[in-house]
């Protein structure tokens, strides 16, 4: 699998089929759950390009990344984690939903379950729509809208219309989470906007006053995170650096907060492409989307080349890995983040042929093995031996078999 890929509605929207397919396969892709609900919302506006919502929902539907996707856990749902005590990891890898531990015979297992997200595109690929999603999509529609920013404001200040660059407000942001003469200021407006119960702000503070008060940036970082981003989203409209419709740009900003969670993200919106390099890290980096678009392009006509004896027996047969011997933007993604695929594969290569048999039959056991109590999980969650994702997958998808042709559809 590759790099861990971070991607924003408009950059699946441009792709053919074809293009989303080797996007799939060349890259492991975090399905943030923004991407869940601006697709959703779609339900619930008239037509779209002549097409109905549910017309639209299904052509992206068709290019969810199936095969090598995998969902983020909810921001909020992680700040809460994070304000009560959990280290979140920030350095590139997705922050997975809740799992199960088994055991599987002598091995120490992880099982991660099929999201209801992953069930519902899954289901949109075959048009069927249920009326609860349709009235989901009225709840997410509502859910976002602008946030009131009064509360931000009262942080910020008048500094904020002072800002002549974007960076000016990233540094502004960022000093204001990590100040200390306004870390009770700061503390009230992250709970604030994280919208926890009277219950969470009672808990949260209890444990912040136990060991001191700390800035939040040392409290809960991953709040701290958003938060910054926030603050610099709204001193940035403030100084009119970012202008246009103020929902839209508040939902597009809202993508940044997964941004620890990958290691690339790729985007086709012009606002994505002058914020998110500010907040990447030093090995991270940001791909415009034609760009990637392109290089997909490229791909797919250099591997339709390919006599059909060989492209029928699924593109796990004949690209295992990414050309070697051209220019392919997607190559040198693979070389820049993955440094050591080249020889691991080519190890790989000269290896003796597994039994798939074997393998499928081992990884049912697991799937199927019952949950553990956490009583019985006497190991360390982390050290796990195997873990298994559960995914629908199509047979073929656009011109491409995923898995091969002669293989039984049960």
């Amino acid at each position: 699998m590759g790099p861990i890929t971070l991607f924003d509605k408009s950059f699946l929207q441009s792709l053919s089929v074809d293009e989303s397919m080797w996007f799939d396969h060349f890259l492991v892709a975090n399905v943030c759950p923004l991407f869940y609900i601006e697709t959703l919302a779609d339900l619930e506006k008239s037509e779209l390009h002549g097409r109905t919502p549910e017309q639209e929902v299904g052509i992206i539907a068709d290019k969810f990344p199936e095969m090598h996707g995998l969902p983020n856990m909810r921001h909020t749902d992680i700040c809460r984690a994070n304000f009560l005590g959990d280290s979140i990891l920030m350095n590139g890898k997705i922050y997975l939903p809740s799992c199960r531990f088994v055991r599987s015979g002598n091995k120490k297992c992880v099982v991660f379950e099929k999201t209801a997200e992953m069930e519902a595109f899954f289901r949109w690929q075959r048009r069927d729509y249920n009326t609860i999603e349709h009235q989901s999509a009225k709840f997410y529609r509502s859910a976002l809208q602008e946030l009131n920013f009064d509360e931000i404001d009262k942080v910020i200040g008048a500094r904020g219309c002072s800002c002549k660059t974007m960076e000016e407000a990233k540094a502004l942001a960022q000093s204001l989470v990590s100040s200390i003469d306004k870390r009770n200021d700061i503390m009230n407006l992250a709970m604030s906007i994280m919208n926890f119960s009277d219950l969470g702000h009672l808990k949260i503070l209890q444990r912040w006053n136990l060991i001191g008060c700390p800035v939040l940036i040392n409290f809960a970082p991953y709040v701290a995170y958003v938060l910054e981003i926030q603050l610099f989203f709204r001193i940035a409209t403030m100084a009119n650096l970012i202008t246009g419709d103020q929902l839209s740009n508040q939902i597009d900003i809202a993508y940044l907060f997964y941004l620890p969670f990958c290691m690339l993200f790729v985007s086709s919106d012009r606002l994505h492409q002058k914020c998110a390099p500010l907040f990447l890290r030093d090995d991270q980096e940001f791909i415009w989307g034609e760009d990637l678009k392109k290089d997909l392009s490229k791909l797919n006509a250099h591997y339709l080349q390919i006599p059909d004896s060989t492209r029928n027996k699924g593109i796990m047969y004949f690209a295992p890995h990414p050309p070697k011997q051209f220019d392919f933007l997607i190559t040198r993604i693979w070389d820049r983040h993955l440094p050591k695929w080249r020889e691991l594969k080519e190890e790989k290569e000269s290896d003796t042929p597994v039994n798939s048999s074997e393998i499928i039959r081992e990884i049912n056991e697991i799937a199927d093995a019952p949950t553990l109590s956490p009583a019985e999980i006497d190991f360390d969650p982390s050290e796990t031996d195997a873990s298994v994702f559960k995914h629908s997958v199509s047979k073929q998808k656009g011109s491409w078999y995923q898995i091969p042709k002669d293989f039984e559809d049960n």
